[in-house]
């Protein structure tokens, strides 16, 4: 067959085997992938440091009176420019021109929204809800489709919620560590993740179970050099500032993967420990709960055990997903395996139980809801429709849209509430927060509803 009778045909079926053979070079071996591994490193180096300034850190912007009056202390611009005039000792920002807007940094917003909280109109809520003598609540977003906008959802309700005013802690469980990167977190080693806290629960464990194999007179089971490290750390080792003030993080990197490995052997010598109870009883022994807000839990692509974790220790839970017949049905089987998870756990903790006349183990969640992402209106209405006729209200009404804003703000490695408006159309840049705006708007719903039904309930029991 001649060249011109094959020019009409698709690529496909004008493949020539020697051209074919010829362009694919040297079979690969391990070693190829070590040198992959490498570029993607140098590659990934260079993309963060977009976002970052020249000493290597990244610094968030500066929000403008307009953005401050608009989205972050509600009230009139005029009234907060006279505020300012009237108290100097007030942060007075900085202008990049003579009379131009003024730029505060959110450490300075944080400390004016504290003075109109403290000076202003008792009609208005400068501060964001949150019950006194309550712990934090836990926030896991999760499923085990990749590519669903789990990340991303996570870090931008910890945005929102950093702008809105709360203590935030984000917690990266995934080994792949895009959580981390996006807030700039360096992780040398898993001593640096959550392991080392897991590790101590099962070394406290074993030390009391120990005690008991003493008591009856025999010999202790030994603990390695890693479980010995391990009771020497504490959360707040792993806790690193990022560049938002009211925002820190427990990053996460490759060998935390080593986790899935070790915790099912601590669980095999160890039946009796409560592995899915180990973080939170490691952040309310070392007063996390105490010192922050809201805790959001990143967690891997799959129902291992550090999401297992993650999920146990969550009170509400966000389950991302697309618009599409894939991913509705992925979802759906992930929330099988839920069942299936949690279940069995139950089942054989409470038979035990009765046993031995323990209170019987049941898992509860405050919320759990399924969140739309990526959503294309014009493309998805009829699907999304039936997902929520389906789901009812296990399915948030909000829909998560792709725009122009989240894709530049995603090239340029930043998040959307890092993104400064000066670099989009202003009628992009609200649009694109009034998507996350109101997906923060259902998140905080549900922190909300659920911390004033823990409000009432601890009031009902004081009576």
């Amino acid at each position: 067959m001649t060249s011109s009778s094959l020019s009409g045909l698709p690529p496909y079926l004008r493949i020539d085997p020697d051209a074919a053979s010829s362009a694919l070079g040297a079979p690969a071996t391990t070693e190829d992938f070590q040198a992959i591994a490498h570029a993607y490193a140098r590659g990934r180096a260079d993309l963060a440091s977009r976002g970052m300034e020249e000493h290597g850190t990244r610094q968030l912007r500066l929000f403008s009176t307009w953005e401050i009056t608009r989205y972050l202390i509600p009230v009139a611009t005029g009234h907060f420019r006279r505020v300012l005039k009237q108290n100097p000792d007030l942060p007075q920002g900085r202008s990049e021109t003579d009379g131009g807007a003024k730029w505060f940094s959110l450490d300075e917003v944080l400390r004016l929204r504290a003075h109109f909280a403290a000076e202003g109109s008792k009609a208005k809520n400068y501060l964001p809800y949150r019950p006194k003598d309550l712990p934090a609540k836990i926030t896991a977003v999760a499923n085990f489709k990749g590519g669903v906008g789990k990340t991303s959802t996570a870090a931008h309700l910890a945005m929102a919620a950093a702008l809105d005013g709360y203590r935030v802690l984000v917690v990266d469980l995934d080994s792949q560590g895009s959580m981390t990167s996006i807030f700039g977190g360096r992780v040398s080693d898993e001593w640096q993740t959550v392991f080392p806290l897991l590790a101590r629960h099962y070394a406290n464990y074993l030390r009391a179970e120990n005690q008991r194999r003493l008591d009856r007179g025999d010999a202790p089971q030994p603990l390695d050099d890693t479980l010995g490290e391990a009771l020497e750390c504490r959360s707040q080792d792993m806790i690193q500032k990022t560049h938002w003030p009211n925002i820190d993080l427990i990053g996460a990197q490759l060998n935390l993967y080593w986790a899935e490995f070790q915790v099912p052997v601590w669980r095999m010598q160890g039946r009796g420990w409560k592995l899915w109870d180990a973080l939170t009883d490691i952040f309310t022994a070392d007063g996390v709960l105490d010192s922050y807000d809201v805790i959001f839990l990143d967690t891997p692509p799959a129902l291992g055990y550090l999401t297992i974790n993650g999920l146990a220790a969550a009170d509400i839970l966000l389950v991302p997903l697309g618009a599409s017949f894939l991913e509705f049905d992925s979802t759906g089987r992930f929330f099988d395996m839920l069942h299936s998870t949690f279940s069995s756990i139950e089942d054989a903790e409470n038979m035990a139980a009765r046993a031995l006349g323990r209170d019987r183990l049941a898992f509860q969640w405050d919320a759990v809801r399924a969140l739309i992402t990526r959503y294309d209106g014009t493309q998805q209405a009829e699907l999304a429709a039936l997902m929520q006729a389906y789901l009812g209200s296990a399915l948030s009404p909000e829909r998560q849209d792709y725009t122009a804003l989240i894709g530049q703000a995603g090239e340029q490695v930043r998040g959307i509430y890092e993104a400064d408006y000066r670099d989009f159309n202003r009628e992009t840049y609200v649009r694109g927060r009034e998507v996350f705006d109101a997906t923060y708007t259902t998140f905080k719903q549900l922190l909300v509803g659920s911390w004033r039904r823990d409000e009432l309930a601890a009031q009902a029991a004081a009576e």
